[in-house]
C-alpha cells in the first residue's frame, strides 16, 4: 500500500504508540525491523503514521513487543484502517490543522472533561457568543475567517447531539461566567444557552466562584479527551495564538487528572452551579 502523505493526529498517535511499546521492549529501530521481517524505513513509517497498518499486524507488533496489556492492543487495532473521512476534512484547506485534528479527536472521545477559567467550553457556546470571541482576535481575522471558524465550532457542538454522545464535563470559573462578550444580550443568551445544555443527561456543568479559598487550577484553558483505554487519553491546550496543543505523555496524562480532579472537589455541585448561573442570569 502507498504511504499515507499527510497522516491524521489519530493515525500519528498510533504509530507514537507503537513507538512506545518498541522502546519499552528495549528494542532499537533496526532491532524491531529485523524482529517483524521489515526494513528500517517500514518501522520509521508506521511510527510516524505514514504507513497503513492492518489490526493484525498492529497485533503481531504488539505481540514481539512482549505488550501484554490486551484492552490496549484492542484500542490499538482499533485504530487501524483507512482514513476515514469525517465532516472536519472540509475544513482543512480553510483552518489550521490543529483545529481539525481536535475535531476528530473529539469524534472519537469515549467522554470529554474541560476545565476553563476565562471563556465558555467551545461546544457550549453560541453561535452569537462565539462570533464575539472571534471579532476580538489580535490580529482581527477577516469576515470570511471569522465564518470558517465558526461554522466548525458549531458542528464540533454535533457530537453533544448525536445519538452516542460521549459523556461531557465542564468546570468553569465565575470569571468566565462574567466576561460580557457582545454585550448584555449575547451573554445572558449565552447563559442561558449553558443552562438549557446541562438539562442533556450526559452534560454536567460546575462552577468555581469567587471567593474559592483553593484554586488548583494551571491557569491555562484545556481540555481532557478520554480514549478506551488511559494510554490514549489526550490534553489539549488552548494557546495563547489561538491554536491547539496536544499532550499524550503519561505523566503530563496523570497530572492534568490530578488537576481536573482538585478543582472538580473545590467546585459547586451541579444543582448549586444551575442556581449559580441562573441567578447571574437575573443580573445582566
Amino acid at each position: 500500500m502507498p504511504p499515507i502523505n499527510n497522516p491524521t493526529l489519530r493515525q500519528r498517535r498510533l504509530g507514537a504508540e507503537l513507538r512506545k511499546l518498541r522502546e519499552r521492549a528495549g528494542f532499537t529501530v533496526t532491532q524491531a525491523a529485523a524482529h517483524l521481517g521489515v526494513n528500517q524505513g517500514r518501522v520509521s513509517m508506521i511510527e510516524t503514521g505514514r504507513s497503513p497498518l492492518s489490526a493484525d499486524r498492529v497485533r503481531g507488533m504488539a505481540s514481539a513487543y512482549d505488550c501484554s496489556d490486551e484492552a490496549l492492543v484492542d484500542a490499538l487495532a482499533s485504530m487501524t484502517g483507512r482514513r476515514v473521512r469525517g465532516w472536519w476534512e472540509e475544513y482543512r484547506e480553510h483552518l489550521p490543522a490543529a483545529l481539525v485534528d481536535l475535531a476528530e479527536l473529539e469524534h472519537h472521545a469515549t467522554a470529554l472533561r474541560v476545565a476553563l477559567a476565562i471563556h465558555i467550553p467551545a461546544l457550549l457556546q453560541t453561535t452569537d457568543h462565539a462570533r464575539a470571541l472571534f471579532r476580538a482576535v489580535v490580529p482581527p481575522m477577516r469576515p470570511y475567517e471569522i465564518e470558517h471558524r465558526l461554522a466548525h465550532r458549531i458542528r464540533r457542538q454535533g457530537i453533544l447531539h448525536r445519538d452516542d454522545p460521549p459523556p461531557y464535563a465542564a468546570i468553569i470559573h465565575e470569571s468566565a461566567l462574567r466576561m460580557g462578550f457582545g454585550g448584555p444580550d449575547v451573554s445572558r443568551g449565552q447563559l442561558n444557552h449553558l443552562l438549557d445544555t446541562n438539562e442533556l443527561p450526559h452534560v454536567t456543568v460546575r462552577v468555581i466562584p469567587f471567593g474559592t479559598e483553593y484554586y488548583p487550577s494551571t491557569g491555562q484553558s484545556f481540555d481532557y479527551v478520554e480514549g478506551p483505554v488511559h494510554q490514549l487519553d489526550t490534553v489539549q491546550l488552548d494557546t495563547h495564538h489561538g491554536g491547539c496543543g496536544f499532550l499524550d505523555a503519561e505523566a503530563q496524562l496523570s497530572k492534568y487528572r490530578d488537576v481536573l480532579d482538585h478543582m472538580e472537589s473545590c467546585a459547586l455541585p451541579p444543582v448549586a452551579s444551575r442556581d449559580f448561573i441562573h441567578r447571574l442570569t437575573q443580573e445582566i
